[in-house]
């Protein structure tokens, strides 16, 4: 018998009006941040992407989280509500606007004791870590995921979860590359080669879903 929900999509203008105005859990000063971030169109995570990551990471407890991608430290400041202030987050940008917004941030909700900012490129400062992560949350240049795949892998705890996001640029990542603007080809190219190469690996899990502009969440198989 034909599945004729096969040919639904689930995400829907009505379904992400819907997601978008369900509340989180979230403090009133985390909440004024989020508030302020979206009225200037300063790029943080999208509401159903907040809502997901905060149960996820209320339900795991992660001690030790990697980001990379500060931007103004809301979802870093996130991850520290969602674990009652027990988690340590380190964090990874290189853009002095923004981690200067993020520091401020943090001080104002009282979070400097749990977050530490790590300022620079990625790409030097990832492999000069040895610490081990739980729970490792990239969200920083597109083009740049599949260079930090190994590093950030590495890293991971053999339990832990990594979470990649923004991997479907507006679901433009299946189009043929003709068809893709000069200027995007790139993210597309590298994108494309992260997805085959995680999916393609017999060591990983890996779960693409739907929020926001996708999010890659993998494990590793034991």
């Amino acid at each position: 018998m034909r599945n004729e929900m096969m040919s639904r999509p689930v995400v829907k203008p009505e379904v992400l009006n819907f997601l978008r105005q369900q509340p989180v859990p979230i403090s009133a000063q985390l909440l004024k941040i989020q508030q302020d971030a979206n009225t200037k169109l300063i790029p943080i995570i999208p509401q159903e992407t907040v809502s997901y990551l905060f149960q996820l990471v209320a339900q795991l407890q992660p001690k030790k989280i990697l980001e990379v991608g500060t931007a103004i430290g809301f979802s870093s400041s996130l991850f520290v509500e969602a674990t009652h202030q027990q988690a340590k987050v380190t964090t990874i940008d290189r853009f002095e606007t923004m981690y200067n917004h993020a520091h401020e941030n943090w001080q104002r909700l009282g979070y400097l004791a749990n977050i530490q900012l790590l300022t620079g490129d990625a790409a030097d400062i990832l492999p000069m870590l040895t610490d081990h992560y739980d729970l490792i949350f990239l969200d920083a240049a597109k083009a740049q995921y599949i260079k930090f795949l190994p590093e950030v892998l590495r890293l991971l705890q053999p339990n832990g979860l990594l979470i990649i996001d923004d991997v479907l640029q507006g679901g433009s990542i299946f189009d043929p590359e003709t068809t893709i603007r000069h200027r995007d080809k790139g993210i597309h190219r590298k994108l494309n080669e992260l997805l085959t190469t995680v999916y393609a690996d017999d060591t990983l899990l890996a779960s693409l879903l739907p929020l926001g502009d996708g999010l890659l969440q993998i494990t590793k198989v034991h």
